[in-house]
């Protein structure tokens, strides 16, 4: 998702009075270093993806100890930074998520997984120590993904079942 600061005076806020006007809110707003930034909204191909995925590594994972949340969960990167990850998959604990560099700085990622909507593209990324990430792009639909932290495999075919890329450019925002 694209983030957009949104129009504010120029007081910076304080993570405790962003988490206060945050639920009071109809609408989602991330939240970095004391500014407040826009959730963009979403479309079709965006939405089938994130379910397709939840859906497959949902099935997988039921019943170990291991919760997987969908769109609307906000999660505290650091102390000045709150975001919406599309989807989470958390074992044990629930304290994951930001932006590429913080979700890789937070000791207790120990994969994060982009996942493209305009193309057949899966970036994953997994920790092999604090410091050393091995980094694999998935691109061709008979692919595999393994999740070691959680003991899962998903394929592209299944993250991107029913999405055809030549008409979904013609359909994202419907």
């Amino acid at each position: 998702m694209s983030e957009k600061i949104l129009p504010q005076d120029e007081k910076n806020y304080t993570a405790e009075e962003y988490l206060e006007m945050e639920r009071m809110s109809a609408t989602k707003n991330e939240y970095a270093n004391g500014r407040f930034l826009a959730v963009a909204g979403s479309n079709r191909i965006h939405n089938l993806i994130a379910s397709n995925f939840t859906i497959s590594v949902g099935n997988r994972v039921h019943g170990q100890k291991t919760e997987v949340y969908v769109g609307n969960m906000r999660v505290q990167n650091n102390p000045n930074r709150f975001t919406y990850p599309d989807v989470i998959i958390v074992t044990n604990t629930q304290d994951i998520t930001e932006k590429l560099e913080s979700y890789l700085a937070m000791e207790s990622v120990r994969e994060y997984l982009l996942i493209k909507e305009d193309e057949m593209r899966v970036e994953h990324y997994a920790k092999q120590s604090a410091k050393q990430w091995v980094y694999r792009i998935y691109n061709d639909r008979e692919e595999v993904i393994t999740l070691e932290s959680i003991s899962c495999k998903v394929s592209l075919t299944e993250i991107y079942s029913q999405i055809n890329f030549e008409t979904a450019g013609k359909k994202a925002g419907v």
